[in-house]
């Protein structure tokens, strides 16, 4: 087991223990020792992570070295300033949003107003912890099937951008979720979202993402303006996983049985 320490403003002590072995993504694990014991969380227990104030920040960020919001946030700020758009006019629906992170960055270049949304209701109370103020509304809820009242929300924000940081292909958001999302922005909105080039190789793909931004590519649903391979963080073994971004417009709405 490999160790690391932190003691961050955001939360108490924290110590991270990473079994020195190689697992596939979707199965990396560590042991979190805090003052009042110790806890072993899968990478994807997301739940359990953002119970821990500080932890998810400590673990993806500064020992493994996520870049992800921050790259997509830049890319999404070239796109505006070369279609002209001034990013103060652009409001954005953060699907996955997590404990806040790509919110942060959207407020950082300017963006006016963010609602986020995730199934896990973790998230929203860690975001709302970590980072009040972010978010003009948050909902825990599956973007598939929205009452009546969450429904309203979003609408009365009437997105011009749709964001998806690190959560397309492992299960966590499907896409038929993806294409609800995408559905409930304006037409000719602002899209960005990321997703490990495993799920865009159509052999190898099982998630049903490589079909569906094929066909929506290919059926005039997205206009690509730009797409980047990078290093999205450090895998437990200190290599690197590779994600694909990629920035565009909405042109058209997706299937909602996509994939």
């Amino acid at each position: 087991m490999t160790g690391h320490s932190t003691n961050g403003a955001s939360g108490p002590d924290i110590r991270v223990s990473m079994p020195d072995a190689d697992l596939a993504q979707d199965t990396e694990w560590c042991d979190v020792h805090l003052q009042s014991g110790t806890r072993r969380v899968r990478f994807h227990d997301y739940d359990a992570i953002y119970e821990i104030p500080g932890l998810y920040e400590h673990l993806f960020y500064d020992l493994l070295r996520c870049t992800s919001p921050a790259t997509l946030a830049g890319m999404l700020a070239g796109q505006m300033e070369q279609d002209g758009i001034d990013p103060a006019t652009v409001r954005a629906l953060d699907l996955g949003a997590g404990n806040g992170i790509m919110g942060e960055e959207l407020r950082g270049i300017g963006v006016s107003a963010v609602v986020g949304v995730d199934i896990i209701e973790e998230a929203r109370t860690a975001a709302l912890r970590d980072r009040p103020g972010v978010y003009d509304a948050y909902l825990a809820t599956d973007i598939r099937d929205l009452p009546d009242g969450e429904a309203e929300v979003i609408a009365a924000v009437e997105p011009t951008c749709l964001t998806c940081v690190a959560a397309l292909g492992f299960g966590d958001i499907p896409p038929d979720a993806f294409a609800a999302a995408w559905n409930l922005v304006s037409d000719d909105a602002v899209v960005g979202f990321n997703i490990k080039e495993d799920f865009l190789d159509d052999d190898a793909d099982r998630s049903g993402f490589s079909q569906l931004i094929d066909r929506a590519i290919t059926e005039g649903a997205l206009e690509v303006a730009s797409s980047s391979r990078y290093r999205h963080r450090d895998a437990m073994n200190g290599d690197p996983l590779h994600y694909v971004a990629i920035t565009g417009r909405k042109r058209a709405p997706l299937p909602l049985a996509a994939g």
